[in-house]
């Protein structure tokens, strides 16, 4: 896959859907010419959500101010975007992305860890992109 930089410079599709959790956002822009995957990571002191006990603080690892940001970035260009994954970072990015995109159509689904092939299964259905229609363009 590749990251959100590359990405956007070649992107075309005006629909993507997001798997995002803590770590990592999988962005699938897509449209009926096919799907352009590519992958944002967040900049985290640790991959646990939660320090040790006994430590002073909260007990959470503070966020990447940029994550979000990144993610908004790779989806830019697209009107419509599906955002799906386990916690609570989907509904963080639904609201950072409504802050800067007044104008994009947000969906919100809960979604576990799926394979990125359901990912791309679940956009289509959402958006009504018929694969038969995807493997003749």
């Amino acid at each position: 896959m590749k990251n959100s930089a590359e990405t956007q410079v070649g992107q075309t599709h005006s629909r993507a859907v997001i798997w995002i959790d803590h770590l990592i956002a999988k962005v699938f822009s897509m449209g009926m010419t096919g799907v352009t995957p590519s992958v944002v990571h967040a900049h985290l002191a640790s991959q646990h959500l939660h320090h040790k006990a006994n430590t002073v603080g909260s007990g959470r690892v503070e966020e990447d101010p940029s994550f979000l940001e990144q993610v908004a970035k790779a989806v830019a260009l697209c009107r419509e975007v599906l955002i799906v994954g386990p916690g609570t970072e989907k509904t963080a990015l639904l609201h950072h992305l409504q802050s800067v995109y007044s104008q994009m159509v947000l969906r919100l689904d809960a979604c576990d860890h799926p394979t990125d092939a359901e990912i791309i299964a679940l956009g289509r259905k959402h958006f009504h992109i018929d694969q038969v229609s995807v493997d003749r363009a």
